[in-house]
């Protein structure tokens, strides 16, 4: 087994480690079997595309794990991924206070809409890396990348971004809270200023993409932006 292969598995373990931590010790409870189900939503397929890229493609899973603040060669981005990473903690957290105070009431049929989300927003994620092996962690450009204009990329700009924003609206809905929602408006915000900014560097250090971009007008939301 390669070391990007085990990089992958280990960065896995250590994200469902932390997950747990952020979901159950505010909870103050193991006895959230919404919170469970959640992880299995939210970590099945995980695993599912983690394995695809394994065999499928490599390079690109290599790419995946190198992302994070840390990783960004701009400033601007590193601020941008500190932040997106603030307010994703945050949204687990305010869930799970929520859950435990009980802030909230939620649904059956919510909670459950919740983990659909979750999984729909992962199978967004998979046809982006299906179509495009450049779908870096970090905004760069690297040997022999191209401008990819085919599949979801002939609609918007940022297909994956659309994939997390899905994810995002779900994962509180799954963990019975309102009150978690609130985290999507800065997670929102933080998203649009970096697919702006990987729009500006782009245009500026691929080759064709000022063309696609003048051939494909929305960058986030289709017929909207």
């Amino acid at each position: 087994m390669n070391q990007p292969i085990i990089k992958a598995l280990v960065g896995f373990v250590q994200l469902l480690i932390v997950m747990g931590i952020i979901i159950f010790v505010p909870a103050w409870t193991l006895d959230y079997w919404q919170a469970w189900i959640f992880l299995a939503a939210f970590f099945v397929p995980a695993l599912v595309i983690t394995i695809y890229l394994m065999k499928n493609d490599p390079k690109l899973l290599e790419r995946r794990t190198t992302a994070g603040p840390g990783a960004e060669q701009e400033r601007s981005q590193n601020i941008i991924q500190a932040l997106a990473a603030l307010a994703f903690i945050a949204m687990f957290i305010v869930s799970a206070l929520d859950h435990r105070f009980g802030w909230s009431t939620v649904p059956a049929y919510v909670t459950a809409l919740g983990d659909v989300l979750v999984i729909v927003g992962f199978y967004f994620v998979f046809l982006v890396f299906k179509e495009n092996t450049f779908a870096s962690g970090t905004i760069e450009v690297v040997a022999e990348q191209r401008v990819i204009s085919t599949g979801p990329y002939a609609l918007v700009r940022h297909p994956m971004y659309i994939g997390a924003l899905v994810m995002l609206v779900g994962v509180p809905l799954a963990l019975v809270s309102w009150w978690g929602l609130l985290a999507i408006i800065p997670m929102t915000i933080v998203l649009i200023f970096r697919l702006l900014d990987e729009e500006k560097f782009l245009a500026k250090n691929l080759a064709g993409y000022s063309d696609y971009q003048s051939k494909v007008r929305y960058h986030l939301f289709p017929l909207i932006w």
